[in-house]
């Protein structure tokens, strides 16, 4: 089967994106007919001191019970709360110059650690949230020890409502719902994931803001869990982990477009997995800048589930090194297809097309599947990969985690290809900076022995060039 052309890929998602609320009534907060309830009229008093979750939750309902509206944070205002149930029809509009704060004791939060968000909606039609004010998690008071390498963070573990490491809330979330829409909002300092799709039908997000702590693991930008028909359009996400990242635990993940949107993060700009125990089709990645990141691009089966049918184009990439306790090795597009456990299922990875991208890096492209996992026509078009060393961490390193082979020694490549069958490349450009010559680079090409067939080479060039 040939690799889906972009111009089909792009059909896919007219549907989605013209349905969406696109005009500049919705983009500004404001829809005509709807009713205004404002959390001061109900008792918030605003002050990041006493908690305002009574008020914040009563003009919520009693704006749900209405037929649906808007619940406003005025400006001015830092609204502490606990969780907060956010319900169908209701838009939660933050008001420029209001904060709406998180709570930062475990008492705050619901017994079930799966609906530890500041803002939850469950099983909502509609709701949404805007203003151009920010939410913000107060993720500093989760850090037990600042560290440069990764801060060490607090665990809510003692009770046993939840376990390991990354017992912390996330932001927002929104679980089982539809028509669910976030635009125009700061997402600020998150203990955990920031924002949270689980099993959700046709979703937009738009202009939003999200700032992390760019030493602090596992606060993630944007989860898309077995949520299908979703759209992620001219985001800024600055932060420590994964910034994109959908994922498949208990359906598949379909029909993902995201456009227009700028990334810097310790870990992956893109990421599809790890958790991928069920498929991944039909996504659209178009327009991203990505900034100093520890890896570009990321697709990483690990669950038996299988990705296919995926468009990247009109990328540019800035990958480097950075401590290796963050997964990652700087590189601008990594795809892996390997079991976690010995018991785990193979899953495949398939017709994926990489078109108009541009690269600086600090290591190679890494294309691994297995024996029973091949990746399956890989097309490299119009790419532009320039290689290039600036930090003092060492290379040499294949890196496999989550699981399987770990890290491996192994001179680094400008291509690193093993178990796949159909890769073509298309007026694929690799220029060699002296510095990255210098520091242990081995072939521009390293195809595994035996692994690879169904190569095709158009217009392909490696050359040295000067330092940049």
């Amino acid at each position: 089967m040939e690799p889906i052309p972009l111009t089909l890929i792009s059909l896919l998602f007219i549907s989605l994106t013209t349905s969406q609320c696109l005009d500049t009534r919705c983009e500004s907060g404001i829809s005509a007919g709807l009713d205004t309830f404002s959390v001061t009229e109900y008792g918030a008093i605003g002050d990041g001191k006493h908690y305002d979750t009574a008020a914040i939750q009563a003009a919520i309902d009693v704006c749900h019970q209405s037929g649906g509206g808007r619940v406003l944070l005025p400006s001015g205002g830092d609204y502490l709360t606990a969780t907060v149930f956010l319900k169908s029809g209701v838009t939660l509009v933050v008001q420029e110059g209001a904060r709406l704060l998180g709570g930062t004791k475990e008492e705050d939060y619901p017994n079930d650690s799966d609906r530890w968000y500041v803002v939850l909606a469950e099983n909502a039609t509609g709701a949404g949230i805007t203003g151009g004010g920010e939410i913000n998690g107060q993720g500093g008071e989760f850090v037990v020890l600042e560290n440069e390498r990764k801060n060490v963070m607090v665990s809510w573990n003692a009770t046993g409502k939840c376990s390991g490491d990354e017992c912390r809330p996330r932001l927002l979330g929104f679980l089982d719902s539809k028509d669910v829409k976030v635009w125009d909002i700061t997402l600020n300092q998150p203990a955990y994931w920031c924002l949270h799709l689980v099993r959700c039908q046709k979703s937009w997000i738009h202009n939003i803001s999200i700032f992390g702590d760019f030493n602090s693991p596992n606060n993630d930008g944007i989860d898309i869990t077995d949520s299908n028909n979703t759209r992620i359009s001219k985001c800024h996400i600055d932060t420590g982990d994964d910034a994109i990242c959908p994922k498949s635990s208990t359906g598949p993940v379909v029909k993902l477009t995201v456009t227009d949107c700028w990334i810097r993060t310790k870990s992956s700009a893109i990421k599809l997995g790890s958790a991928s125990s069920f498929d991944f089709r039909q996504f659209l990645f178009d327009n991203i800048t990505i900034v100093e990141s520890h890896r570009g691009i990321g697709v990483q089966i690990r669950d038996g589930g299988n990705a296919q049918d995926l468009v990247f184009s009109n990328i540019k990439i800035s990958t480097r090194y950075y401590d290796p306790l963050w997964w990652g090795r700087a590189e601008p597009i990594y795809i892996t297809s390997c079991p976690r456990f010995s018991t785990s299922k193979s899953g495949s990875i398939s017709n994926l097309r990489f078109e108009n991208i541009s690269a600086v890096s600090e290591n190679g492209v890494f294309l691994s599947g297995t024996n029973h996992g091949l990746l399956h026509n890989i097309t490299f078009k119009n790419v532009k990969l320039t290689y290039k060393r600036w930090t003092e961490y060492p290379g040499g390193l294949f890196d496999y985690r989550p699981d399987c082979q770990g890290l491996v020694k192994h001179n680094t490549a400008g291509m690193m290809v093993e178990h796949v069958s159909g890769l073509d490349l298309q007026n694929v450009k690799m220029s060699w900076s002296k510095s990255s010559l210098i520091n242990g680079w081995g072939t521009p090409l390293y195809f595994r022995p035996n692994t690879v067939d169904k190569i095709s080479f158009h217009e392909w060039q490696s050359e040295k060039s000067l330092d940049i």
